[in-house]
Parts: structure tokens; sequence; C-alpha cells
């Protein structure tokens, strides 16, 4: 990596996050939907244009990193030994990246925007369709499936339940103002649907 390659990416890390707190505390200050993309790229000192550059949404500001939450919780599934069941391996990959650990104090707030806010919720639920795509062909493998059998419903039916059911009790989280354990509400809905 040359100097400038290095600093390059430094200002775009940069102005990305510059414009990801800027309009964090618009949404927080005004509302979600009450927030326009000119008011958030005057707020960061750039062009329409530019915010453009960085984010495909106005969701994509809050939602971001859920796309590549989703990487990392593939990597850390790949990690766990296949000896270990579907739903067993699922969980230790949300625990290796810490995907139930939250503070509370942000993620509150953010929380209750995003779960009260319609665009928000059907960006979410995109993301997560995403994350079921990356992690159904390693529960397929732990399942004993093909990896390219698509008649089985099985895995695909284990990742969209244990996704639903971090959504579920996200929801619940937010509901209780912070105060349940994130990871205790999860394993509770887990433990629901497998009764």
């Amino acid at each position: 990596m040359t100097d400038s390659t290095s600093l390059w990416t430094r200002s775009r890390h940069a102005a990305y996050a510059e414009i990801t707190s800027v309009a964090m505390e618009l949404f927080l200050e005004q509302g979600f939907e009450q927030t326009t993309i000119d008011q958030i790229a005057a707020a960061a000192g750039v062009s329409r244009r530019s915010f453009f550059r960085y984010f495909g949404t106005k969701e994509d500001i809050v939602l971001g990193s859920l796309a590549s939450q989703g990487e990392m919780v593939r990597q850390a599934l790949e990690a766990v030994p296949a000896t270990v069941g579907p739903w067993e391996a699922l969980r230790v990959a949300l625990d290796a990246v810490e995907a139930l650990d939250v503070d509370p104090e942000s993620t509150l707030k953010i929380a209750r925007m995003m779960y009260a806010t319609p665009s928000l919720r059907a960006r979410s639920i995109e993301k997560h369709l995403h994350w079921q795509s990356l992690l159904v062909p390693n529960i397929r493998t732990r399942l004993g499936s093909r990896s390219d059998s698509s008649s089985d419903p099985a895995a695909d039916a284990i990742v969209a339940a244990a996704i639903a059911c971090l959504d579920v009790a996200g929801e619940l989280w937010m509901r209780s103002e912070g105060k349940e354990d994130l990871g205790r509400l999860y394993d509770r809905a887990i433990a629901a649907i497998r009764s």
C-alpha cells in the first residue's frame, strides 16, 4: 500500500464516520423520516453527490454495519467445529462477533428509531435476507445436506428462524428500555420455536 492510498483510505473512512455521526445526530434530534439527505449533506459539509459516494440510501447510514456484520457472522460460523449442531453453532457465531452484546444507551436510541420507522425495518429485513444467504450453506453442511440441495428447506428454515429470533429479541430488548439481557431474550425465543 502506498502512502497516497493509505491517505486516501484514511480520508474516506474519516468522511464516512463524519457523515454517519452528523446524520445520526440529526435523526435522533429531528426523526429519521423528517431528516433529508440535503440536510445531512449540508451539516456534514459535503455535496449531495458526495453523500451518495458513501451511502446508497439514508437507511444505510443507520443499518450499514448490518451487512458487514453478516459477513463476520459467516466467518465466525465457519470457525465453529463441524461437529457442533446448527442451532448451537449459530449461537456461538453470534457470540463470537458480539452481536448480542450492545451498548444500552446509544443502541436503545437507534433501536427505537429502527422499530418505529417502516423504511428502516424493511431495509433491516433486506440485510437479514443477505445474512441468510451467507449462513445457509454452512448450516446445510452441518445437517449433512449437499451444499447445492435447494429442495431441502431445513437449513433455510433454521437460519431464517434464528434471524427472526434475533429480531424479536431486539424488539423486546428495546421495549424493556434495555433492561433485559439481549442474549437471554434470544435464547428464550430460540427455545420457544424449538419446543
